[in-house]
């Protein structure tokens, strides 16, 4: 039976056999974990979701098994999320998961049938720690456990694992674990745990001081995804074409599920892209990214819910809204790093490009719905987008119902601009798309709108190169003519960074005083002869 066709994985741990992939135990620094196991260590694995991480751990275990010199579980304790604060069930959960793969792994039946007895022996605060020291001690080979998925576990479930684990470690590694890999999205220092029996906060740092480390797995580099993608076209010949490929890059910035379904969608969802001598090129990438944003796929949906949790509002408005950091402290901005909202180093940005979209998409999905425009009253009969005429509506829009809609937002700073992109998204949808760029401290938000102009007007093809015009929306600070002087200057600038050949300035004023005649406005600047419309909200 010849074997099947290897493609990009979207879901669960990647397989070698069945998925194009970069090879796990490549993606960290394999020499300083085998030190850590050697130096018998305790550390922390951790990366956001669908970033690799169980793939590596798997990998991780294969390695220490095959070479004979320990005894290595994986296993998935987020079984033990339900029981919340009832930490016997919660034992009951991690401790049933422990033994059934120990019994697959290793065919190692110790611990499943002694763990019941120790549970009604030692009770649920003591037995994870009971259970391990007669396991370790059960044979003479050291045991290395990963423990996949610990900070999905709450409250004093949580805290009775990295107590018990604390307790046992003086005794490693005859009578427990010679190393503990813990393995989730945060680091185990930004465990906030309410303790319901205590009813206090409890940090993680402080119930697990044992930590030798934290790795943190990272993206994908660009040598990666040509990698990645070049491993499709050496299987079935079909090529990429260079501007495809850095598409790919830019558009992921390397995480690495948004690689793999951007490239699944170009190759394998989209019907011209399953014709194997058809070449992928850079157009189809970013189609590709249409899709998987309006499709609101499982990752990117997971990950806009995040935005939901006040510490990572905190985070994200000011990005949203190009003013100052607000609230947000350290604590803030490293959690929305480790959720993947965000560059893991740097300056406060969104992760990548497709986040960029994703995040005031998802914030104004249901407000979209209800905007009463349609794509085909801005299409001139050319197929061009009328963006002056699309501007002037959404003027008419923002005075009739800003204030009540704004009010309705968690996001209430960052209301007009995720307003503004709510109504432009309304009506490019239907044919074209947004690019957007903001930034902390910035002050401005950067839209650009891509229309190939043979979507409408009778032609099935484009009729020619898409039209890019660039939307600067900025908020009044400092004065009026102060602010649309820095505008028109950001404005142009970012024109020559993407080839617009348009330039509109929208200009909020959030001075509740003034009167809807003085805010909305239309009037045309210039700097060195270079035009940009004003339009006053």
């Amino acid at each position: 039976m010849p074997m099947a066709e290897r493609f990009f994985n979207t879901s669960g741990p990647v397989v070698p056999a069945r998925h194009y992939n970069i090879p796990s135990l490549e993606r960290f620094d394999l020499e300083e974990v085998l030190r850590l196991i050697r130096d018998e260590r305790y550390f922390v694995l951790h990366a956001p979701r669908q970033t690799g991480k169980t793939s590596a751990l798997l990998a991780l275990r294969e390695l220490l098994n095959s070479a004979g010199q320990h005894r290595c579980v994986y296993a998935n304790v987020e079984a033990g999320q339900t029981a919340r604060g009832d930490v016997e069930q919660g034992m009951r959960a991690i401790l049933t998961a422990l033994a059934r793969e120990a019994r697959l792994t290793l065919g190692d039946d110790f611990l499943g049938g002694l763990w019941p007895g120790a549970l009604e022996t030692a009770g649920p605060h003591a037995v994870l720690m009971e259970a391990l020291t007669r396991w370790s001690e059960s044979d003479r080979m050291p045991l290395v456990l990963l423990l996949d998925e610990i900070d999905a576990l709450v409250g004093d479930t949580l805290i009775s694992v990295l107590r018990q684990l604390r307790a046992g470690y003086v005794n490693r590694p005859a009578a427990f674990p010679q190393t503990v890999v813990l393995c989730g999205i945060r680091d185990v220092r930004d465990y906030r745990i309410h303790s319901e029996s205590a009813g206090e906060i409890i940090a993680g740092g402080s119930a697990f001081n044992i930590k030798a480390k934290s790795l943190r797995l990272g993206d994908f580099d660009e040598a990666d995804v040509r990698s990645l993608l070049g491993q499709h076209t050496d299987e079935t010949g079909q090529e990429f074409t260079e501007a495809a490929v850095l598409a790919a890059w830019n558009q992921t910035r390397g995480q690495p599920w948004l690689v793999n379904a951007l490239a699944y969608q170009a190759c394998f969802e989209n019907e011209a892209g399953r014709d194997r001598s058809r070449t992928i090129d850079a157009e189809e990438i970013l189609e590709s990214r249409e899709e998987l944003i309006l499709n609101r796929q499982t990752h990117l949906h997971q990950l806009a819910d995040k935005l939901r949790e006040e510490r990572v509002r905190r985070v994200i408005e000011p990005v949203l809204s190009g003013r100052a950091a607000g609230d947000a402290g350290p604590d803030d901005v490293e959690y929305a790093r480790d959720l993947g909202l965000l560059t893991p180093r740097g300056p406060v940005r969104i992760a990548n490009p497709i986040y960029r979209e994703v995040i005031p998409r998802e914030l104004m999905y249901a407000r979209e719905a209800e905007i009463p425009q349609e794509t085909e009253w801005y299409v001139r009969p050319g197929g061009d987008l009328d963006v002056e005429g699309l501007l002037a509506a959404f003027q008419r829009f923002f005075r009739e119902h800003s204030e009540h809609w704004i009010e309705r937002f968690q996001y209430k700073e960052a209301g007009p601009q995720l307003l503004l992109q709510a109504f432009l998204q309304r009506i490019v949808n239907g044919g074209g798309r947004i690019e957007r760029e903001y930034a902390l401290g910035r002050r401005r938000t950067d839209l650009l709108i891509v229309w190939p102009p043979g979507r409408f007007g009778g032609t099935s093809e484009p009729a020619g190169p898409a039209r890019r015009y660039v939307v600067e929306c900025k908020v009044v600070r400092g004065g009026l003519e102060a602010t649309i002087r820095e505008g028109v200057e950001q404005t142009l600038s970012y024109m020559d960074k993407c080839r617009g050949e348009s330039g509109h300035l929208v200009v909020f004023d959030r001075d509740e005083s003034k009167p809807w005649e003085e805010k909305l406005y239309r009037r045309e600047e210039s700097l060195d002869g270079r035009p940009v419309t004003v339009w006053g909200a």
